[in-house]
């Protein structure tokens, strides 16, 4: 199973950004945050390129993409009888 983490709270305190402030300067709304920084919304590619540019951070360093190993690439479990 493929899932996502964010490192934006932590990264938001770094900077010293609310979730609002944060939300305003990427033209979303602080609910999209929320779900954003628990890891229920996957952004699209603009949207994570604004909140890591915004963060002063890259894609990378914010959403981590964890893969257990048991999807395959096109998002269906491995089935491997």
């Amino acid at each position: 199973m493929i899932k996502m983490r964010t490192r934006i709270k932590e990264l938001r305190a770094r900077y010293e950004l609310t979730q609002d402030e944060l939300a305003d300067i990427v033209n979303v709304s602080r609910r999209t945050m929320l779900y954003l920084e628990k890891g229920k919304y996957n952004p699209s590619l603009f949207l994570a390129y604004k909140v890591a540019k915004s963060l002063h951070s890259t894609i990378e360093e914010v959403f981590i993409i964890e893969d257990d190993g048991t999807s395959s690439p096109d998002g269906d479990a491995l089935n491997l009888e």
